[in-house]
């Protein structure tokens, strides 16, 4: 979801002013029959693959209402889905043995937004993390009383079951800056566990930028905060300077980091970052950037705004997917954060014979309204 608004500039408290004034994996551990998103273990090309179940065709919208969504395999079988409501106040959960099964599972509320103070306001972008066998979910917001100043916050569950037990509020995670900042991801690279996310960097000309730091645990960061992106194509600043989203896919050799960009209507787009595996992740020059959008609105297929991504794979356990969400038409009224269409969608994620991801165009919808 777009969070383009950096609370720290000196402005007063709406969300345009601040945007126009700041002009700010799944981490899982590999898992290998099922690998996991962010880790995404190099898919197994065995003889007895044929024998695995394939994909069933992809329903979409895939769950309406439900933005920046997020899709963890499990070791257990079952599919976990997280995203951000359109009322901004709680953190919701499904899980199923299927892809298509999500858009009918039952929606648990795990957690809601505090009345007053610390994340009381503008509950976005939820991740659901298994690390060292505890759940995790990394979120996005602000206090009751100050709702642009959004952080991000941690909450930890110790049940093998993330329906169950008790989610404990771990904290902020503690940045660089005391500025606006959202959509953490974690992922784990040769031993080492990172957060990636997007914040405003003091003195920059934009809204958010992406940066990258390992981690000490899973609520706290260590050593050098590196700024990876900043908006600097024409693509990435249209309504707004952002770069924010970011999500690791590690497939042959390289690490795709890919990032939404823009503002939160037609013009949200998806962007790519790639890095040598062997290479120096904490330095920004082994980060190359695409310099054109990889995924982008499609009046063919009438889909707009396609964004804030990650990755899963099918049941069949090797076959990539791509999890996004968009919305069905291109004119919005009023600002495009009060409109709450955005749906959750999946689709095939293809691979170029160079190693690197296609990601093709959003694909039409297959489910009718109210279906």
């Amino acid at each position: 979801m777009s969070r383009d608004r950096d609370h720290a500039l000196p402005q007063p408290p709406s969300r345009r002013l601040l945007l126009m004034g700041a002009a700010a994996a799944g981490a899982l551990a590999a898992v290998p029959a099922l690998p996991g998103a962010a880790e995404a273990a190099t898919a197994p090309a065995t003889a007895t693959s044929s024998k695995r179940p394939r994909p069933a065709p992809y329903v979409n919208p895939l769950v309406r209402n439900r933005a920046d969504p997020h899709i963890h395999r499990h070791k257990d079988g079952f599919y976990y889905f997280t995203a951000t409501a359109p009322e901004y106040d709680r953190i919701i959960l499904r899980r199923s043995r299927t892809l298509n099964g999500l858009g009918t599972a039952d929606e648990s509320v795990i957690w809601r937004a505090h009345p007053t103070g610390d994340m009381g306001a503008h509950i976005w972008a939820p991740e659901l993390h298994r690390i060292g066998g505890k759940w995790y979910i990394y979120f996005a917001s602000a206090p009751a009383e100050d709702v642009w100043a959004i952080r991000i916050w941690v909450l930890e569950n110790a049940h093998p079951n993330p329906f169950k037990g008790t989610w404990v509020e771990k904290g902020q995670v503690k940045t660089a800056w005391e500025t606006f900042s959202l959509d953490a991801t974690t992922f784990t690279h040769r031993g080492k566990r990172y957060l990636a996310w997007a914040q405003h960097e003091p003195g920059m000309d934009n809204n958010t930028g992406l940066f990258l730091s390992e981690m000490a645990n899973p609520w706290t960061l260590k050593g050098p905060q590196v700024r990876l992106s900043t908006p600097e194509y024409d693509w990435e600043c249209i309504g707004f300077k952002v770069n924010e989203g970011p999500y690791v896919l590690k497939r042959n050799g390289r690490l795709f980091m890919t990032y939404s960009a823009s503002a939160t209507d037609h013009n949200y787009c998806m962007g790519l970052l790639t890095a040598d595996a062997d290479s120096h992740l904490l330095d920004p020059m082994s980060w190359t950037k695409s310099p054109t959008p990889v995924f982008t609105s499609n009046d063919t297929t009438k889909q707009y705004g396609p964004g804030h991504n990650c990755f899963t794979v099918a049941e069949d356990g090797r076959t990539d997917v791509l999890v996004y969400h968009a919305r069905q038409y291109k004119e919005i009224n009023g600002d495009p954060l009060n409109d709450p269409n955005r749906h959750t969608r999946v689709q095939k994620l293809g691979w170029k014979a160079d190693g690197t991801p296609d990601f093709g165009i959003p694909v039409a919808d297959t489910a009718k309204e109210g279906a």
